[in-house]
């Protein structure tokens, strides 16, 4: 069965949109070999609610462009690219913060698929 708001897997860009975010809190190199684990790993899940207290964000508000555009999408029924999240303490998004808080918008407990290294 198919996800109605979830792609299967993360978009390319969403990658190298990773190694960007994850170079201003660790050196280039173990950004890209964090980047390199998530590209290796299964898609799970989570849900919406539970990452962003894992990480420690604030939930951007609902009008914030990139939320509003990614809460668009899913209710019309593009697919959204999962995320991609490495643990700690705290859990780093390295990338798909806005998917996030669009999905926490339409419910909290919604599940976000996730690559999780």
């Amino acid at each position: 069965m198919t996800d109605p708001v979830w792609k299967n897997d993360p978009e390319e860009h969403d990658f190298p949109a990773a190694v960007d975010f994850l170079e201003l809190l660790v050196t280039p190199a173990q950004a890209q070999e964090a980047v390199r684990r998530l590209q290796a790993a299964t898609t799970t899940s989570k849900k919406a609610k539970d990452i962003l207290r894992a990480s420690g964000l604030e939930l951007l508000p609902a009008v914030n462009p990139h939320v509003a555009h990614d809460m668009k999408k899913a209710v019309t029924g593009e697919k959204l690219s999962p995320v991609l999240l490495i643990r700690g303490q705290p859990l780093v998004i390295a990338d798909g913060y806005h998917r996030v808080c669009a999905i926490h918008y339409l419910s909290e407990d919604l599940e976000v698929p996730c690559r999780l290294v």
